[in-house]
């Protein structure tokens, strides 16, 4: 349970009696380390200070000088790895275009308010939040240089966590995704949205990915020769794709380690296709799918693709991305989209992944709309391969309950 005490909440609002309302809602809830900025640039120096950065912040969205869009994007280029309440007067369509705005820069977002914002209402959103790993940290996000990566690479810093893919249904244990990590001897534990992007600019992204391959390569053939017969995805980058011996390069890797092409998903996001020129990737994917490796779509809603080009690629599973899938139950706009990324997955015979099923709500959900497969910390949060047997056995027992 999220200690309170420890919570450092942020609330920017340019009206004055709206941030002593809503510092008296928090107070009342229990949160006492509470700041209040009545403008952008007051709130940025909160979160550039090691001291003070917010693990939440209560978002206006309408402000005079600094608007609420204009602070995300500085948050983006301070690399803030806490969350975002959204609050406007806005309707619900916009509140919600910000929302998905704020997804795409990979900012948790628990959920927006309509103001005049309750008491009742704000404390269901941060009831349900769940703090990032780094909230309650006085630390600063530090920033990796590329010769900091490269030695990482070289000395195995990098490990792999898992994250079950189960199927509604049923309850069954079907696959995991492979979500690799950086054990940082000083850092403690880094996480990928803090380093792909830099292996991408700085050409290390082929070396990272047969690293992160190889590893779970290895880790899928010692769980079939346990009986554990898991599907295994893994992220590769567009980067990746760009070269024209990457198939032939994970064809081998899969063949070394005797694990079956059938048995590897490569995930894609969406957000990182380039659909203006496909004519590389496109020949890599199809490639891979020749050689029978299944293709999923990442993220998908937070890109542009259309019907028509999903149409042109190989792909076999489609992944709704999570600010389709929380909530949805309860917000009429949000479970649309999903519904509508569900129709398209349908019309292509492609398998459909909801990510972001965070409580029973969601999955209940998942369950009456005849999703596929899911996963999200409801289920289980990434974990060293070591614990999934026995976790295996827990989910087990809980389905049967």
């Amino acid at each position: 349970m999220t200690n309170k005490l420890t919570i450092k909440i942020l609330v920017l609002d340019d009206e004055p009696f709206a941030l002593k309302l809503t510092s008296r809602m928090l107070a009342n809830l229990g949160y006492n380390s509470v700041t209040l900025c009545d403008n952008g640039r007051a709130a940025l120096e909160q979160v550039d200070s090691a001291e003070h950065r917010p693990d939440m912040i209560l978002l206006d969205l309408n402000m005079p000088e600094m608007d609420g869009i204009e602070f995300v994007r500085h948050l983006v280029e301070r690399r803030y790895t806490g969350s975002i309440i959204l609050l406007s007067g806005e309707d619900e369509h916009m509140l919600q275009a910000a929302e998905n705005l704020v997804h795409t820069h990979k900012i948790k977002v628990p959920g927006s308010l309509q103001k005049p914002v309750t008491p009742e209402k704000l404390a269901a959103l941060l009831e349900k939040w769940v703090p990032s790993p780094q909230a309650g940290a006085a630390e600063a996000v530090k920033i990796h240089g590329a010769d900091e990566l490269r030695a990482a690479i070289a000395n195995g810093e990098l490990v792999n966590y898992y994250q079950p893919k189960v199927e509604p249904a049923t309850g069954w244990v079907m696959g995991v995704e492979t979500l690799v990590r950086w054990r940082h001897p000083t850092d403690g534990m880094v996480y990928p949205c803090e380093f792909i992007s830099l292996a991408e600019t700085h050409g290390l992204i082929d070396e990272l990915t047969r690293v992160v391959l190889t590893g779970a390569l290895a880790q899928a053939k010692i769980w079939y020769e346990a009986g554990l017969s898991l599907q295994l995805a893994v992220n590769v980058s567009i980067d990746n794709l760009a070269s024209p011996d990457f198939a032939d390069f994970v064809a081998g890797l899969a063949a070394g380690a005797g694990v079956p092409p059938q048995k590897v998903v490569l995930e894609v996001s969406e957000s990182r296709i380039p659909m203006d020129d496909l004519r590389a990737p496109l020949e890599t994917l199809t490639r891979l799918r020749m050689k029978r490796f299944r293709l999923s779509i990442d993220e998908f809603g937070t890109g542009r693709s259309s019907l028509t080009q999903l149409r042109g690629i190989p792909f076999d599973e489609l992944k709704i991305d999570q600010s389709f899938v929380h909530g949805a139950w309860s917000n009429k706009t949000v479970q649309a989209k999903y519904d509508a990324s569900l129709a398209i997955a349908r019309q292509l015979d492609m398998e459909v992944v909801a990510v972001g099923v965070e409580d029973e709500n969601d999955w209940d959900n998942l369950r009456r709309t005849g999703c596929d497969l899911a996963q999200g910390y409801y289920i289980a949060k990434p974990m060293p391969a070591a614990d999934l047997p026995g976790w295996i056995q827990t989910w087990q027992a809980r389905m049967k309950e």
